[in-house]
């Protein structure tokens, strides 16, 4: 995966603090907004210090009801070491930053920015089932493996992380399930021209779906088949974000 750097001005430059088995919203949106920034890859078993360290407080629980320390997170520099933690909320931020860039939110309203939230939302409760696919194949640090996968299952309650790998009938239902709800997301696609959700100009709501997709692009065996499931909206999405995927100067 390209580190989609901008290095000019690197002492005030935004630090983005990224795993990279993740979705990729927050890296398309300092792209889309022409940010100034440096990443900082994170490996996952550092994820929870490195959160820490940056007092940002979790906003998701585990199961158990432990606090489950996610990233991405960004730090400012240029504001007083200012830190974001969240995809959505550092979209919110980056488009209050960088106001002459092309704005992430359509119309930039503020008074819209719930609906884009609750899209968000929607969103995780489709996508999120689906990564049960990818825990066989996903691409751990292999110095950190075995510790990351003994903590996953401790948090989650689960023996071994084999036990955690979908496979046989379970698996095609699994698919199955996954496909129909992806069927959800492909009608976004139908209600304008296109190519993006809203038409001919890019909005937060097309970063969302595509930064999930390209994870998925990234775990999950079955891709090749995913992408071609509703007419093929996977492909496309994924067509129109590899330019900024690959090139931090995309849209400067």
């Amino acid at each position: 995966m390209a580190d989609t750097t901008t290095t000019t001005s690197s002492s005030d430059a935004i630090v983005f603090y990224d795993i990279a088995s993740g979705p990729r919203s927050t890296r398309y949106a300092l792209n889309f907004k022409r940010a100034h920034f440096v990443t900082q890859w994170v490996d996952l078993a550092d994820v929870t210090s490195t959160r820490k360290s940056l007092g940002a407080e979790p906003v998701r629980f585990h199961p158990n009801g432990e606090h489950f320390y996610t990233l991405p997170a960004i730090r400012d520099p240029s504001a007083n070491d200012t830190v974001v933690a969240d995809s959505f909320d550092i979209a919110v931020y980056l488009d209050k930053k960088y106001p002459d860039a092309p704005s992430l939110f359509r119309n930039n309203a503020s008074s819209g920015i719930g609906l884009y939230a609750s899209f968000n939302a929607h969103m995780d409760t489709i996508f999120t089932p689906g990564a049960a696919l990818g825990c066989e194949d996903f691409p751990f640090n292999p110095a950190t493996a075995a510790q990351c996968q003994a903590e996953f299952c401790r948090r989650i309650g689960a023996q071994t992380w084999d036990a955690l790998f979908v496979r046989g009938e379970a698996r095609t239902k699994m698919l199955k399930s996954f496909r129909t709800s992806l069927g959800e997301v492909a009608k976004y696609f139908r209600f304008s021209e296109g190519p993006f959700i809203g038409g001919k100009e890019a909005e937060y709501a097309d970063i969302i779906i595509g930064g999930w997709l390209m994870m998925y692009s990234h775990t999950v065996p079955e891709w090749e088949e995913m992408r071609t499931w509703h007419g093929g909206f996977g492909a496309g999405c994924m067509m129109r974000w590899s330019r900024i995927e690959e090139h931090g100067d995309a849209y400067n």
